[in-house]
């Protein structure tokens, strides 16, 4: 006959008496606690949906616009709803022929001079799509594109200076802006004009013109793509960069044989007129040059009048005091020239990096000897308080005992046990 092994025999169970209650055992109620801690997941993932389902709704309600794209040559898709073909749009530097291979506008004017240009708008999609075509002041976005405001936004620099010509069947805006509708595959040629008022100040003026994509009146995406236009005026110019608003703030490490964290955080603006690239560098060192660190950033372009934010980490130790300074180091941007000097700018940071961690550490390590001593001599206080009472339940007079542990120097060896001790006659034994 088979034997089930003993491991592998189910155990005994006894049923309970009637009239009493069954507890269940701890497998069934955690399958219990499983099955409600699944089913509220499932909950909780159901509102979620839901939620955001109402969010996207929310916002398809009330047209929010998605941000704008940086410009640039490249052809722009646009998605649409599904079943509806994507529109594509481009537009670049050309003449009434087309395109003619350049990737900007770029013009070195007097004051007071004009020059005709003109750029090509191609509709690259499967449907017909109009265009709201628009000439802006030149920015950068956060992330260094270059970028213009969005429509509607008033020039007030080199955007300002641009006029677009007529195109054919175009609409004419009460702010100068175009609407163009062109037909899947068709093209236009928009007359760009520069004109530079006679009191132009030297430098740099940013701009550019763009096509951005005209939507229905719900959800309103702002898509567009565009030309850049560097445009400068002639005179003498200065090319200069200067850090501003240097922030420094001491984050300790809380391993304390390890250094803490400068966050730096500075602005570098373009004091001058010229657009300039920067190349920047944050040093911090204790006194006498202990514990120097350094952050070093590349800034691609920095247009005149404006600034870009630069952060950084520096690895310093808890010198108590560093300091330091923010340089700004200026370089030509691709092919552009610069006919003036290109001034570094600096800035001195100061930051109090406190030893905290290492502050508690020696607070604990100084902590742990003054306990131990204070444990050993009330340690050696006990143990001597219970050799006295011993000493005293034996009988022996209190000045009979020792003061301490090291004897004077001039009583013998044992004269303390000879004025302690009574002497004991020796026993007389008699012998036959």
């Amino acid at each position: 006959m088979h034997r089930t092994p003993h491991a592998a025999r189910a155990p005994r169970t006894t049923p309970a008496p009637r009239g009493t209650r069954t507890r269940r055992t701890d497998h069934t109620r955690r399958t219990d606690r499983t099955h409600r801690t699944a089913g509220a997941r499932a909950v909780h993932v159901r509102a979620g949906r839901l939620l955001a389902a109402g969010v996207l709704a929310a916002l398809a309600a009330a047209g929010a616009a998605a941000p704008a794209a940086a410009l640039g040559p490249a052809p722009v898709p646009a998605t649409t709803d599904a079943g509806t073909p994507a529109v594509t749009w481009s537009v670049r530097p050309g003449t009434p022929d087309g395109p003619d291979g350049r990737l900007s506008l770029r013009h070195v004017l007097d004051p007071g001079a004009s020059v005709d240009d003109a750029v090509v708008l191609d509709n690259l999609g499967e449907r017909a799509a109009t265009f709201a075509v628009y000439a802006g002041d030149g920015t950068l976005s956060e992330g260094g594109d270059f970028d213009l405001p969005p429509g509607g936004s008033t020039p007030a620099d080199g955007g300002a200076w641009v006029t677009l010509g007529d195109v054919p069947g175009a609409e004419r805006q009460a702010d100068g802006a175009l609407r163009v509708t062109l037909d899947p595959g068709a093209r236009a040629t928009v007359p760009v004009t520069v004109t530079v008022p006679a009191d132009a100040t030297p430098g740099d003026h940013p701009a550019g013109v763009v096509a951005e994509l005209v939507t229905g009146e719900g959800v309103r995406l702002a898509a567009r793509t565009g030309v850049r236009l560097h445009l400068r005026v002639t005179g003498e110019v200065t090319a200069a960069l200067a850090p501003q608003d240097v922030e420094a703030r001491w984050v300790p490490s809380w391993n304390p044989f390890a250094p803490g964290t400068v966050h730096v955080r500075y602005r570098v603006a373009n004091t001058g007129d010229v657009r300039l690239a920067a190349r920047t560098v944050a040093e911090l060192a204790g006194p006498a040059g202990v514990g120097a660190a350094e952050h070093r950033a590349e800034l691609r372009e920095v247009l005149p009048g404006q600034s870009a934010w630069v952060e950084g980490d520096l690895r310093v130790w808890p010198v108590v005091r560093a300091a330091g300074h923010v340089d700004t180091r200026p370089w030509v941007v691709g092919d552009d020239v610069v006919d003036a000097a290109l001034r570094t700018g600096s800035a001195s940071v100061v930051v109090w990096a406190v030893p905290w961690s290492q502050l508690a550490l020696l607070v604990v390590v100084v902590g742990g000897v003054v306990l131990v001593r204070w444990r050993r001599r009330r340690t050696a206080a006990l143990v001597q308080s219970r050799v006295d009472a011993a000493l005293a339940a034996a009988g022996v007079p209190a000045a009979a005992q020792p003061a301490g542990p090291e004897r004077s120097a001039t009583t013998p060896a044992g004269a303390d046990d000879a004025e302690a001790t009574p002497a004991v006659p020796a026993a007389r034994t008699d012998t036959a």
